[in-house]
């Protein structure tokens, strides 16, 4: 079991947790105006690992069949023989669960939404099949996150935190159009949707760099909103400089760098965010 365990955390990336759960995060502690209740922090951090391991386990099982024909996935757990689809299922459901059971902890609200959460998540996978604004809705489902934390603290919706998931969805969806250029021969061949299958890289990678200014204004747009004052401003600056960075080493021409783009400096992105919005809110 821990062995099959193991495979399935690697299957999911469960490392790559991290580009959501900052920004969730952040918003708790914005929620919060200060240190958030210790239990609330332990059941939305559940929420967070639940709703994403779910996501990331449906989405392997969905894709199965276009992973084993794909180069790029091949050996993933499912199509190399790793793992069984009913294996994974057993994980989706667990992990499904601990998001409904952890947000039945936090409020009513919160419980009610539970399902919508998963609806949106879930039906991610099957995008691709159908519309090439996929990356939009990876967007939405990942900024699921900090509108749920806000959610999760306070038991009710606000501005502040439908500001920080657009700019979620769009730093998102932005990221998601680099990763999806590796696909592009592949997309074209199989009649998946992808902006880089419909409009080519060159034309997908500017439509990228709007994503990201849009991103920025609307990071810069919170300030204003919240509490937030110099020292979230200068989390936004390095934020900047990381996004400009990550659309410098990608070019049409080389795509070497994906996953350099995709996974560290994503990742980079939401640390940062998280790390000096929290010393702002907490020292000013």
């Amino acid at each position: 079991m821990l062995r099959k365990l193991r495979i399935i955390l690697e299957m999911i990336k469960f490392e790559h947790t991290i580009f959501a759960l900052p920004f969730a995060v952040m918003s708790m502690f914005l929620a919060s105006r200060g240190i958030p209740q210790l239990d609330k922090i332990g059941w939305i951090l559940v929420a967070m690992v639940g709703a994403r391991s779910c996501a990331m386990s449906f989405n392997r099982i969905v894709d199965a069949d276009i992973d084993a024909i794909n180069p790029r996935t091949a050996k993933r757990a499912i199509p190399s023989g790793h793992l069984k689809k009913w294996e994974t299922w057993i994980f989706t459901i667990i992990s499904a669960s601990l998001l409904v059971f952890s947000a039945f902890k936090l409020n009513l609200l919160a419980f009610r939404l539970s399902p919508v959460a998963l609806i949106v998540i879930m039906l991610y996978s099957y995008t691709k099949r159908f519309t090439s604004l996929s990356h939009l809705w990876l967007g939405i489902s990942l900024a699921i996150s900090p509108i749920g934390a806000w959610i999760a603290v306070t038991g009710q919706f606000a501005v502040l935190p439908l500001l920080l998931g657009l700019a979620v969805m769009f730093w998102t969806a932005g990221f998601d159009i680099i990763y999806a250029c590796q696909d592009f021969d592949f997309d074209k061949r199989k009649g998946l949707h992808s902006i880089p299958a419909k409009l080519g890289i060159q034309v997908s990678l500017w439509i990228s760099s709007g994503m990201h200014i849009l991103t920025v204004f609307i990071l810069i747009g919170i300030s204003v909103t919240s509490e937030l004052g110099s020292i979230y401003l200068i989390g936004v600056g390095i934020v900047v400089a990381i996004l400009v960075y990550e659309h410098i080493i990608v070019k049409p021409d080389d795509l070497s760098r994906v996953n350099l783009a995709f996974f560290t400096l994503n990742g980079m992105v939401s640390l940062v965010l998280m790390v000096l919005s929290i010393v702002d809110l907490l020292i000013t």
